[in-house]
């Protein structure tokens, strides 16, 4: 019989072989899973592991969230609000340098606020806020580069997937980690706003100034805009962190609640409707796919002892854990390059996380540092997932640009990393007032 390190060592070198030759991630964890499984047990007891653990993640009531916190999104896009965030913020920022940029970014983080899809934000944003920039002479570079970078924020302000997959997996608290990215997502924010008017500030041709000045009482006015998202947000949010209802609960109330705003302020047609069930359907069942082919591929590797052998391994290491952090973002940045954000974190999380246990890092603390490295992933080149969506917008900006663009905020992702590991709190002072 074969060794099972030496087959969770061959097995792990077929995942990458299977990636490289373009075969779905979801699909090939779960093939590499079963023949793993069948090699260090049996076909009888491999063949029940897939058909147990496909109906038992699509029947497992907490991950209905997936679909609540996605249709959120799509009726939020549907009804128009995400327009009505840009005009607002446009209202309020369009004096500072690149102030429709600005403008982008908070609009951005309003709708992250009332969706957990990052490349649907993207591609909302980008059919608003692009023309606008463009009209007023904006660099396409910088104005896609705005844009890919704002959208996501989606995956690190709750609700956000990626936050729900990382629960998932790991059998964290999805709303203690939905409240810690609250205050990284803001701090996210704003370093992404001090990027684009440093820039401006350095190249003033990348932003001419935009002209006309707002008074006072039509910022004000304005403000009317956003009361759907803060709404929506304080409901959602609020409810979670006061321990009045659990995260499914909470996503459920929120969808219902954009569906009443919306269906009594009469801005949801039957094709928006139906387009957004549609996007919820798609997108829920490619992550459920991708959970369901993790969860086998974990079994194979509980079988192989990898997890138990690296962890042990790297806890015997006379280094510093942070130098063993270090290398796990650098990982994660480098991984980015090549998959996007949930296949990434499905494919590394049941190696990875013993390992960060056995360091005795906060699971908590380092669902948020994960998360917001694998936004990084969303732009970075060769697949940056927002960076395609806004190629299929921006059709006359070459997609080497639009990289090119979104390069500079990669920067922001990493300082707010650095703070991160530098001041735990920063994610971890929300959680832990937590109710429950």
């Amino acid at each position: 019989m074969i060794d099972p390190v030496v087959a969770g060592i061959l097995g792990s070198v077929l995942v990458v072989v299977l990636i490289l030759l373009g075969m779905p991630i979801a699909f090939l964890m779960m093939f590499v899973g079963f023949i793993g499984i069948w090699t260090l047990t049996s076909l009888e007891a491999a063949l029940p592991v897939v058909a147990k653990t496909v109906y038992e993640v699509a029947a497992n009531y907490p991950y209905t969230i997936i679909p609540l916190f996605i249709l959120m999104g799509g009726f939020a896009g549907s009804a128009g609000i995400t327009k009505e965030l840009y005009e607002t913020f446009d209202k309020w920022f369009r004096r500072l340098p690149g102030g429709l940029g600005v403008a982008t970014i908070a609009a951005c983080a309003g709708f992250a606020a009332v969706s957990g899809s990052s490349v649907a934000g993207a591609a909302a944003m980008g059919n608003i806020a692009l023309p606008e920039m463009k009209r007023f002479h904006y660099h396409p570079r910088l104005a896609t580069g705005i844009v890919a970078a704002g959208g996501t924020l989606a995956f690190l302000i709750p609700p956000s997937l990626g936050f729900v997959v990382f629960g998932m997996l790991t059998e964290q608290s999805i709303g203690k980690l939905l409240v810690a990215g609250i205050l990284p997502g803001l701090l996210l924010s704003c370093a992404y706003i001090a990027v684009i008017i440093g820039q401006v500030k350095l190249n003033p041709s990348l932003a001419p100034a935009t002209s006309g000045n707002v008074s006072l009482k039509e910022k004000i006015k304005a403000l009317k805009g956003i009361w759907e998202t803060v709404l929506v947000f304080f409901i959602v949010m609020g409810g979670i962190y006061l321990g009045y209802i659990n995260p499914t609960e909470a996503g459920a109330i929120g969808a219902m609640a954009l569906f009443v705003i919306v269906l009594l302020n009469r801005r949801l047609s039957w094709q928006g409707f139906f387009t957004s069930l549609l996007e919820m359907a798609k997108i829920s069942v490619m992550v459920l796919f991708l959970v369901a082919g993790a969860t086998v591929f974990s079994y194979f590797l509980a079988l192989s002892t990898i997890p138990a052998v690296v962890s042990g391994w790297i806890a015997g290491l006379e280094v510093s854990r942070y130098i063993v952090l270090a290398i796990i973002i650098a990982i994660y940045f480098m991984l980015g390059c090549f998959l996007d954000a949930v296949s990434m974190m499905v494919l590394t999380l049941p190696v990875i996380f013993p390992v960060i246990v056995a360091l005795q890092f906060n699971p908590i603390w380092f669902g948020v540092l994960a998360v917001l490295m694998m936004e990084a992933g969303l732009i970075t080149p060769p697949v940056g997932l927002n960076v395609y969506t806004l190629a299929g917008v921006a059709k006359d900006v070459p997609m080497a640009e639009i990289f090119k663009g979104a390069a500079p905020f990669l920067f922001s992702i990493i300082i707010v990393a650095a703070i991160l590991v530098i001041f735990p709190q920063t994610a971890l002072y929300l959680p832990n007032l937590m109710g429950r």
